[in-house]
């Protein structure tokens, strides 16, 4: 159980394993099985990929193979048969705030991600989702492993399209509460910052703040505003509205305005990735610690013309206000 009585999945129980799929293309035919994989998934090492090939955990075609200088040929399909493996544990209690025919919404603990990458597979939200309510369940749009609260899920083809262009085209409402370094010089702010990747030794490339010079960027807007400010710890609490919807955006653009979020492991002020420090695990933007909440939600019913579904979530303690927390204070007593 977790501090907040929340179930965790086991770590002793290993889950079925997973088999990644790519497809050799023109410019990487004549590169040999080890570079292909090397090469392209950083996140392992080159031997790390040695010892899979050897271990005949990835196939061409139908035919399984050893030999990591094997040369491949433009079109030819390839499988890394990965073996099962122990996943962290996650809370797993996932209230559903809304559900109907198309749409499920839910709210998110903290420390469960979303989709399925890296070390986590079934520990996920989608995993669970889809065992619990079918395997068409679909999000709508993410939440970062370590921010909690409203999530969409779309339910129905009708939703996923209907909703999914509303998300695109700005119209989805989203708010959400975060605790952050300093004390923005104004309470309103609006930040746009261009968001892309940047290289990042420990993955190859992450998200962070660009500048519109940048070969890859997408145009970002945050709208901040500031609700508290502690003068002893030097913290702000603020609200951010976000109209479009970059990875890991409020982080980044919290961060390159100066302001990053209270615990944030990975950006740094001017929204760019901490550098890894020689003996010391990496910071990986699934790393949490950070404090952000997903609070309100507010969009179209895809089937139901003229409904406007609004959401509210109450977030942990440490992003409420003072006001907030007297209530709270004063019910439980009661």
């Amino acid at each position: 159980m977790t501090a907040n009585g929340e179930k965790m999945v086991s770590e002793k129980e290993k889950n079925q394993g997973w088999v990644y799929c790519d497809r050799v293309g023109p410019t990487a035919a004549g590169s040999s099985i080890l570079n292909f994989y090397a090469e392209r998934y950083t996140h392992s090492t080159r031997e790390q990929w040695r010892q899979r090939i050897v271990a005949g955990q990835i196939w061409v075609g139908a035919d399984r193979v050893d030999e990591p200088d094997r040369v491949l040929a433009s079109g030819q399909n390839l499988r890394y048969q990965r073996p099962p493996w122990m996943e962290a544990a996650v809370p797993t209690v996932v209230p559903i705030v809304f559900d109907d025919d198309d749409l499920l919404i839910v709210d998110k603990p903290a420390g469960l991600p979303v989709l399925p990458g890296g070390e986590f597979l079934e520990n996920t939200l989608l995993w669970i989702m889809r065992s619990r309510h079918g395997a068409t369940m679909a999000p709508l749009h993410r939440l970062g492993r370590g921010t909690s609260g409203l999530i969409a899920f779309a339910k129905s083809v009708a939703a996923r399209r209907e909703v999914s262009a509303d998300f695109a085209n700005g119209r989805v409402s989203k708010t959400y509460r975060a605790l952050v370094n300093g004390r923005p010089p104004t309470d309103e702010l609006t930040i746009t910052v261009p968001i892309g990747r940047v290289p990042y030794a420990p993955l190859g490339r992450v998200f962070a703040a660009v500048d519109t010079a940048a070969s890859e960027h997408k145009a970002s807007r945050s709208e901040v505003h500031v609700l508290e400010h502690n003068e002893a710890t030097r913290e702000s609490l603020v609200a951010v509205e976000i109209p479009t919807g970059r990875p890991h955006q409020i982080r980044i653009h919290l961060a390159a305005a100066g302001h990053p979020l209270v615990g944030e492991p990975l950006y740094l002020p001017g929204g760019l990735p901490r550098q890894p420090v020689a003996g010391q695990p990496p910071a990986l933007p699934g790393d949490g610690g950070y404090h952000l909440h997903s609070t309100r939600l507010r969009l179209r019913h895809p089937t139901v013309p003229g409904v406007v579904i609004s959401l509210w979530s109450l977030p942990p303690v440490v992003l409420r206000t003072r006001e907030e927390r007297q209530v709270g204070e004063a019910l439980h007593s009661s």
